[in-house]
């Protein structure tokens, strides 16, 4: 065989072939992106029944409708049978409407309230964190707080399901790394702040370059010269302070694994849930995890950081009711952390799975695309975790609505 030939066939080199792997499944994704979310790619929230908004209101059907016949508020969409369908929008708009007529005030914090800093963490993947984050953060904006989403994974799952793709949507310097980086380049966190598809939801995205703040960080700890202006635990707390007045909440998705950010975003918390399998691996993981995190965390305390928290919840995720072994698990944690562990399960669903094969929440893709027992059942479970965890941050308030 001709020498020439020979190299023609040999293997490319392994990072070369990585790299055009990538580069392939990257260009697919697009493809697919723009096939389930046309004609620009762009993800946008489905408008919500007339049964949907009355919940979400704390009215009766009736009541809405009597409101839509008066001509009252805005007017809604209507499709077969006459059936009225209201965007987030206009059920914000409805809620400020009914404020004065005798019904709770506005889902907003008050004069006194601090910012919510919600950090949902593990470092173990496949815990649960990004789906209880997005599901936990569509919720309250649903329920009309002001809310941004910090996706802190590298991997940018969280992104993802905002309808971002990491290497071809989010530049250079477009991350929260801007707002956290050591040189000239550092940014206000503001301008890498983007609206979502989702009234009242905005979003700080993620890719790769998140690792930097993982190489810089320890490599400026050791220039003792530096001196404060290195602790890395103040600079997101810092960050977040900055835009403190325009959100009632944050919720964080953090990496998983225990580093800088995950530091970073537990020392910014009001509030942390640490997700968990109902696995005893998965428990011998958690172990590790929360005695690294007490360990660092000390050492941070001691070096200055405020680590008050209004709660610490552990979430039961991905829980099969009918798993006797997952059953015993939980069983064993409640009788170990008690009160700290929720009392909602984040139940295991198809409808959830299903609903991230478009990468769309379970809010996002409505009842109408499962049969109704199947999506109620999720439904249900997930407005449980959620519910608890608000009332939690109202606890912190002060209140109890």
């Amino acid at each position: 065989m001709h020498p020439s030939e020979d190299n023609a066939q040999a293997p490319a080199a392994i990072d070369t072939q990585i790299s055009q792997d990538a580069q392939a499944l990257s260009a697919q994704l697009a493809l697919l992106r723009n096939r389930v979310f046309p004609p620009v790619a762009q993800k946008s929230l489905r408008r919500f029944t007339s049964g949907e908004v009355a919940a979400l209101l704390q009215i009766s059907d009736s009541y809405l409708r009597q409101l839509a016949l008066a001509g009252e508020g805005p007017v809604p969409a209507k499709g077969s049978g006459g059936r009225r369908a209201y965007t987030l929008e206009q059920i914000n708009e409805l809620r400020g409407m009914l404020r004065g007529k005798g019904r709770p005030p506005l889902p907003r914090r008050q004069e006194g309230d601090h910012l919510q800093v919600l950090a949902v963490a593990n470092f173990k993947g496949g815990s649960g964190k990004t789906t209880t984050s997005v599901h936990l953060a569509q919720y309250l904006a649903f329920q009309g707080y002001r809310v941004l989403a910090l996706d802190l994974d590298p991997q940018a799952s969280l992104s993802a399901l905002f309808g971002y793709q990491p290497e071809l949507d989010i530049g250079e310097n477009e991350t929260i790394y801007a707002a956290l980086r050591y040189d000239r380049q550092r940014r206000p966190l503001r301008e890498v702040i983007r609206p979502t598809y989702i009234d009242r939801l905005h979003i700080v995205p993620a890719n790769l370059e998140l690792h930097e703040f993982e190489h810089d960080t320890p490599r400026l700890l050791a220039q003792s010269e530096r001196g404060r202006e290195t602790l890395f635990f103040t600079r997101l707390t810092e960050a977040l302070a900055s835009v403190e007045a325009d959100y009632d909440v944050v919720v964080i998705d953090c990496p998983p694994q225990l580093g800088f950010l995950t530091l970073a975003a537990l020392c910014a918390a009001t509030g942390v849930l640490i997700t968990v399998h109902p696995q005893m691996l998965d428990i011998a993981s958690m172990c590790q995890f929360l005695l690294m995190t007490a360990d660092l965390l000390a050492v941070v305390r001691q070096a200055g950081g405020n680590l008050d928290y209004d709660f610490l919840r552990y979430l039961v995720t991905r829980y099969e009711p009918q798993d006797g072994p997952q059953t015993q698990v939980v069983g064993f944690l409640r009788s170990l952390f008690g009160d700290r562990v929720l009392t909602n399960p984040m139940v295991k669903s198809t409808a959830i799975s299903d609903a991230g094969l478009t990468k769309q929440t379970l809010y996002e893709v409505g009842p109408q695309n499962f049969s109704r027992d199947t999506y109620n059942r999720a439904a249900e479970a997930l407005d449980a975790v959620n519910g608890e965890i608000r009332q939690l941050m109202l606890q912190a308030w002060g209140r109890s609505r």
